[in-house]
């Protein structure tokens, strides 16, 4: 799959403010941000401005949600049901263990009305998120799975539209609720800045214009954001003692925090009657600028099969042939030992609660029982968890901030020539170069790569993090804005546990290490298909380099030892250590 992202130009810090946003430039704005910030108009954001977001003296937005939640509950409660019901799906793609899925279901039984399935395509929220076009067609995909299954196992309808303005959703789905004479509509929580202060003002505007009952639930995490907190009742900063508090709080609240939800119930018999033509609806086609050409639809279908019946297959195949030797080569990118569930999880194809539950059953009930294979992959799919809980104690991080606040002002590098050579696989390092074109052609790359090129990038080539951010969320099939800020604020040293004296890692060390015959390098470098290791892993230093040349691959553009000790001095210097 070829990148559609144009690789940046280097942009000195200005004053100048761009006519489509109300930011001040610098190098950490649209051209590298994760979020284009057009579609949230603001000022930049100043580190006092975070650090009153991580003492709660400026309102996260996750506690502004919560309280449009309890300030309209009287007038919730007094709505009366009318003639039907409506679940809104977003990154829940699934009939099996939905939280807020299984909620509405039991309200329209509960009523004597239809149940109404509801899923909006919004090209500029797609935009705004710089979500995938693999990603992009993977949900688009699983959508049609779904409305068949809802429709033909359950009778539930589901209609899909494609919304022009992202301003216009909440607006438009209340246009829906009216036009099916819904009064009750049910969603699961999505942790992102802009998504959790949406829904705060469009349960307000239910309640209090609309007069309609908006229901939104946790879901998407097996504990809930805001449960956690250190002795001194902060937000973990560490994953290890957060992931033993995690298994402590399941361990203490199984029944509740790994129930498992039902499938909706068979839909009211008058939904055919009353709902017909959404039953002969289609699922419209990916937006123009997120649409794959026929050769990238079908060799992405052939690779990440789309629907919830293919997640569930996949999470079994795992646990019955792959999980005993996890522990062992779940770093050796060449082994075929992980799980390739994220794109899945990513769109919600399936549950964190079916996942750990599963895990636990097939290891003796317990997430740390006698199959270590296991219990480290349960902590692998924790870390997912944990990125959440971090964004929405910090929603900073939204806004183009790193978690470490003290890292704020290294001074990045912006060399375009640099940046594309790390984007199109041709840095002279092989195992980030066979990374990086796994990534362009699968949508994907494996953990392990992922904190190699992350660290080469920031490290070795010391350009700025969030261009490298962006570039994957631009291209992931698994993109997910927490775990890929997370996984960036990890490699770079700029987020959660930051250690940049230690994280610095060596790329050709690292290929012998995890890829010690070069299995995965030739796979995706054809050009040292000849080659052996040790050459293999550092063509032009260790007697290779003439095969590489004539075979057209390049020679290293940065000497590692210079940029790691370039790397250090720019970190002390930002931490004030000359």
């Amino acid at each position: 799959m070829q990148s559609r992202l144009t690789v940046g130009t280097k942009r000195k810090l200005s004053t100048s403010r761009s006519p489509s946003s109300s930011r001040v430039t610098c190098p950490a704005s649209d051209e590298f941000s994760a979020i284009l910030s057009h579609f949230y108009p603001r000022h930049e954001i100043s580190n006092a401005e975070c650090d009153k977001y991580i003492h709660g003296i400026i309102p996260r937005p996750l506690s502004i949600l919560e309280a449009a939640v309890s300030e309209t509950a009287t007038a919730r409660n007094e709505i009366s049901a009318k003639h039907s019901v409506i679940h809104w799906f977003k990154r829940d793609l699934r009939t099996h263990d939905n939280k807020s899925l299984s909620l509405a279901s039991q309200r329209a039984e509960r009523e004597g009305v239809p149940l109404i399935c509801v899923f909006l395509i919004s090209e500029q929220d797609y935009e705004a998120h710089l979500t995938s076009p693999a990603r992009v067609n993977l949900e688009i995909e699983t959508v049609k799975i779904l409305k068949a299954d809802l429709e033909e196992k359950l009778d539930v309808p589901l209609y899909v539209e494609l919304v022009g303005q992202r301003k216009d959703l909440p607006t438009r789905i209340i246009q829906l609720c009216e036009k099916f004479g819904a009064r009750h509509l049910f969603c699961n929580i999505e942790y992102e800045v802009d998504e959790l202060r949406r829904e705060a003002l469009l349960i307000r505007r239910c309640a209090d214009d609309a007069g309609i009952d908006f229901t939104v639930v946790h879901d998407a995490c097996v504990v809930q954001p805001g449960e956690l907190a250190t002795k001194q009742g902060k937000q973990y900063a560490v994953f290890t003692p957060w992931y033993k508090s995690w298994l402590a709080h399941i361990r203490n609240n199984e029944g509740e925090y790994l129930h498992i939800y039902e499938y909706p119930s068979r839909n009211h018999h008058s939904a055919k009657t009353k709902f017909k033509d959404i039953y002969v609806s289609s699922v419209p086609d990916a937006p123009a600028r997120k649409a794959l050409t026929n050769e990238e639809k079908n060799r992405l279908q052939e690779l990440w099969p789309a629907g919830e019946h293919e997640a569930l297959s996949r999470l079994q195949r795992f646990l019955d042939e792959k999980s005993g030797r996890y522990k062992v080569e779940r770093d050796f990118p060449a082994a075929d030992c992980t799980s390739l569930l994220s794109p899945y999880i990513a769109c919600g194809a399936l549950s964190a609660r079916t996942i750990v539950k599963s895990a636990m059953e097939r290891n003796d009930g317990s997430m740390d029982g006698r199959c270590s294979g296991i219990a480290t992959w349960t902590s692998e799919i924790a870390w997912r968890e944990f990125y959440k809980h971090v964004l929405v104690h910090c929603p900073y991080i939204c806004m183009d901030k790193p978690f470490k606040l003290d890292y704020s002002d290294l001074r990045w590098e912006y060399n375009s020539s640099n940046f594309s050579a790390w984007c199109t696989g041709k840095t002279g390092y092989p195992l980030v170069d066979a990374a990086m074109r796994q990534l362009r052609h699968t949508g994907y790359m494996h953990n392990r790569c992922r904190m190699i090129v992350a660290s080469f990038l920031s490290k070795d080539l010391l350009l700025d993090w969030r261009m490298g951010e962006r570039y994957f969320m631009s291209q992931l099939v698994d993109g997910d804005f927490a775990s890929n800020n997370g996984g960036w604020g990890f490699a770079s040293s700029t987020g959660v546990d930051p250690q940049p004296y230690f994280r610095v890692f060596n790329p050709v060390l690292q290929s012998e290490k995890f890829d010690p015959d070069g299995v995965y390098i030739k796979k995706w470098v054809p050009e040292l298909q000849n080659l052996y290791a040790p050459a293999i892993h550092f063509p032009y230093e260790r007697g290779g380099g003439e095969i590489a040349r004539r075979a057209g691959y390049p020679r290293p553009i940065v000497d590692h030892q210079e940029a790691r000790k370039r790397a250090l001095a720019r970190y002390r210097e930002a931490l004030g250590r000359y």
